[in-house]
């Protein structure tokens, strides 16, 4: 009875310490990019005169409910500042192609990932920047390395979900959780340390506990997005 007792008990703490999720947000209704911005300003990000048309280059367009982009189009930030939450969003990348998305940035530098950690988004059978594991589809870019084989190939939809709670973050990708971390702790101290982010050249990066989502769209190739939707946790 007091085995039973106990372990009643655990999962009660258990239970009511999880994060508790609000409401989901729409950041991508299929219609508006009402939710972003160019980073560090308050304009809109350019958008193709003739959405559809063909050859537009160097802007975003939406057609039939995907946002997408080919060539080098604006890095875009959330107007919405978020600390603790889970993010959802569809990608199909073309072929040879490059992005990312960034979480937690913070507006004290002219480029987001010079705070932000990023989820990096890549063709990793032709893309240029695809020699590291740590530099793959999914992974934390140039700190945490993932499976190659986590990801669909260039020209097919995956689904992505980052889950972000003090300084535990996750990335999931497809369904599956490929990589962890937890700010701070002796692992992320290594993997900066052998990365580009290192403390000398990037002071706080990684380090804002709230701070703008971004999606990087000035590298090369063709990305497209559906079904971005974010929650907050408390």
């Amino acid at each position: 009875m007091t085995q039973l007792v106990a372990l009643l008990l655990t999962a009660f703490m258990f239970q009511t310490a999880a994060p508790k999720p609000g409401p989901w947000i729409s950041l991508f209704d299929g219609k508006s990019m009402a939710a972003w911005r160019i980073f560090k300003t308050e304009t809109a990000p350019k958008m193709c005169e003739t959405p559809g048309a063909p050859g537009n280059k160097d802007c975003w367009e939406i057609v039939d409910g995907i946002l997408r982009k080919d060539g080098h189009a604006n890095d875009i930030a959330s107007k919405q500042m978020f600390g603790d939450f889970e993010l959802e969003l569809e990608w199909n990348i073309g072929d040879a192609s490059n992005s990312g998305v960034f979480y937690r940035g913070t507006e004290e530098f002219n480029q987001i990932y010079w705070s932000a950690a990023e989820y990096q988004l890549l063709d990793n059978v032709n893309a240029a920047d695809n020699k590291k594991d740590n530099h793959l589809a999914g992974s934390v870019y140039d700190l945490f390395a993932v499976p190659k084989d986590a990801v669909h190939p260039a020209g097919q939809w995956n689904q992505t979900r980052i889950v972000a709670k003090g300084a535990h973050v996750e990335h999931w990708l497809n369904g599956k959780m490929i990589a962890s971390y937890n700010v701070g702790d002796a692992e992320w101290a290594a993997a900066i340390d052998a990365s580009k982010f290192k403390p000398a050249r990037y002071p706080n990066f990684g380090k804002a506990t709230t701070g703008f989502l971004g999606i990087q769209g000035d590298h090369p190739g063709t990305l497209a997005l559906r079904n971005i939707r974010i929650r907050e946790l408390k």
